[in-house]
Parts: C-alpha cells; sequence; structure tokens
C-alpha cells in the first residue's frame, strides 16, 4: 500500500476512552509505514489549519486516561457551507488522504457534509456515552459511563435505605435511555424514566404507594435527562403533589463523562481505532466504524445517524418486574 498521511480528530462530548481510540489509531497506522496529523479541538482543528504531528511516542501513557489529549468542542462554523469548504481545502492544502473522527451523532454528521467537498476517505468512530448510533452494539465511553453512574447509585442507595427516603437520580440521556437502563436494572432502581416511552406520575404514585404498603422504606427512581420536561426536578415536583412525599434529587451530570475509560471501553476504542486505519486503507469512506456480535463492521454514516437505535424493552420490563 502506498504511503498514505492519516488525520484524526474527537468532536463533541468526550467520551472515556477517546484516548485509547487515538492511540490505535496513530500507532496502527505508524507501524503500518503511515503518517498522522492530530487535528486539535475538534472541527476547529480543520478550519484553522491546526495539526500536530502525531506518532508512537506522542501517544504513550495515554490508554488509561479519560478524555481526549486532542481536546474537543462544537464548532457552529463548520456546519456552514463556508466552513465546509474551508475544511476541504485545509485537508487538501496539507495533503491529507484519509480523516478519522471520533465522535457522536454531529460529529458524523460533520463527517457527511465534508463527503461532499472533500474526496478524501472518511472513518468515523463511535465516540459517545449516549450508545444511540445505529450499527455498533456499544459506543466508545458508554460502559464506563454506565459503571461511574452505578458506582454513584450504589451509594445514594446506602444513604436512602438509612434515612427511609425517596430518591430520584438524574444520568444523563436527552434522547435515548441506554445509560438510564443499564443503571437502573443493575442498580436495583424501582422506576426507570426513559425518552422513549411516555411517564405515567400518577401510575409511579401507586407503585411507590403499594411498595410502602409490602414493607418498602426506601426507593431509587431513575430518571433519563429526556425523559421528562425539565428533569428530575420536574418529576420530584409533580410526584409530591400527588403523594405529599418528600423526594431528594441528584444529578449526575457531567460527572459520567469523566474518568478512566474501563477495560471493555479501552479495548472497543483501541479495536475500532485500527480497524478504521485499515478500513481507509482498503479504500473504504463514508462509514462508521463499529461492533456487532463481536465482529467489526462498517456503517454506511446515513444509517448510523438516520436510523433508530432501538432500546431492549425486554430489559425494561424485567426491571420493572423486579421492582416489586
Amino acid at each position: 500500500m502506498a504511503h498514505m498521511r492519516f488525520a484524526v480528530l474527537t468532536s463533541g462530548g468526550d467520551a472515556p476512552g477517546m484516548n485509547a481510540a487515538l492511540r490505535g489509531i496513530v500507532r496502527e497506522a505508524c507501524f503500518l509505514g503511515h503518517h498522522v496529523l492530530g487535528a486539535q479541538r475538534g472541527y476547529y482543528g480543520l478550519l484553522e489549519a491546526d495539526f500536530i504531528p502525531l506518532g508512537p511516542r506522542d501517544v504513550s501513557n495515554i490508554l488509561q486516561r479519560g478524555g481526549t489529549f486532542l481536546h474537543t468542542s462544537r464548532c457552529p462554523e463548520f456546519r456552514t457551507p463556508e466552513g465546509i469548504k474551508k475544511a476541504a481545502e485545509n485537508l487538501r492544502a496539507h495533503h491529507i488522504d484519509a480523516l478519522i473522527a471520533v465522535g457522536g451523532n454531529g460529529t458524523l454528521q460533520g463527517c457527511m457534509a465534508l463527503e461532499k467537498e472533500w474526496d478524501g476517505k472518511i472513518i468515523g468512530l463511535p465516540g459517545t456515552i449516549d450508545n444511540d448510533l445505529y450499527g455498533t452494539d456499544e459506543t466508545i465511553g458508554y460502559d464506563t459511563a454506565v459503571s461511574t453512574a452505578l458506582d454513584a447509585i450504589d451509594k445514594i442507595r446506602d444513604t436512602a435505605m438509612s434515612h427511609e427516603r425517596f430518591f430520584l437520580v438524574e444520568v444523563m440521556g436527552r434522547d435515548s435511555g441506554f445509560i438510564a437502563l443499564q443503571v437502573g436494572l443493575n442498580g436495583g432502581a424501582e422506576e426507570i424514566l426513559v425518552p422513549e416511552e411516555p411517564v405515567d406520575i400518577q401510575a409511579i404514585v401507586d407503585r411507590f404507594v403499594a411498595g410502602k404498603k409490602s414493607g418498602k422504606t426506601s426507593s431509587i427512581l431513575v430518571v433519563a435527562e429526556g425523559a421528562y420536561p425539565g428533569g428530575a426536578a420536574a418529576v420530584a415536583k409533580d410526584l409530591r403533589s400527588l403523594s405529599g412525599d418528600d423526594y431528594r434529587i441528584c444529578v449526575l451530570g457531567h460527572l459520567q463523562r469523566g474518568g478512566s475509560p474501563t477495560a471493555r471501553d479501552r479495548m472497543l476504542a483501541t479495536s475500532l481505532g485500527a480497524f478504521a486505519v485499515r478500513a481507509a486503507m482498503a479504500g473504504e469512506s463514508g462509514k462508521m466504524a463499529g461492533e456487532a456480535s463481536n465482529k467489526m463492521v462498517l456503517v454506511p454514516f446515513a444509517d448510523a445517524v438516520g436510523k433508530k437505535k432501538e432500546l431492549d424493552r425486554e430489559l425494561l420490563d424485567l426491571a420493572r418486574r423486579l421492582a416489586m
């Protein structure tokens, strides 16, 4: 294979495992005799031609670190025709043959727009804690976010039991309930609210009342941030108005994005990073690298961002049955 020049960036919300993905990309490309440039601060790096050379030593000792050493941002300018054209010009000026972008839905949409202005190879990696990209079983950062939130809920459970209280824990998930479902099921939550299903406040109150009659003295309700207008605070307010009970609220927020990635996220990120390099070398473009049924797959960008990744309703039903 002829010598290639790769560019790599991380964009949008950070996710644990992004650094592991960068390491996998850089070292695989260098092992195969190619050069890599890192675009700093996501798509801003393409607009400003802010590239730094990356070799094996530049990605040493980052596997275990959360966040992204290339930094990330959201770039409104890149969404304009002028911005996309400028990015394409800078890629051509630096003789880039292939771009690998690590990020979520917005990042992949940016890749799709860039495809129309630039004829280089573009491969995306699913870097988002939300796990909402179609075609991959899990996204980079999801497992770590779930583990972080679960650890917090285990601690909250101790307090809830000690004080015999009801707690509402808000987790990330504006449009998808993957984190809430996994955390709620594995944390023994009595209720799990997700954006994929309507919320019946009166039914929740009725179940809480029935739980207290059966001997429950404390309960945990996990709320995905997009499950109810106003989030956990609004849920607590409406529950209080119907039941008269007091509800404590804990919003985990950006805590879920930080921290050292789990072994599972490191493996996924590293494998997908190396796979993306080889995919671009083979002439693939316009696709997201993912993992489905333990196999590396390539998913067209239009499918990855356009098709709905369905929540496992059987797991949601199981969580409700076990919350008796």
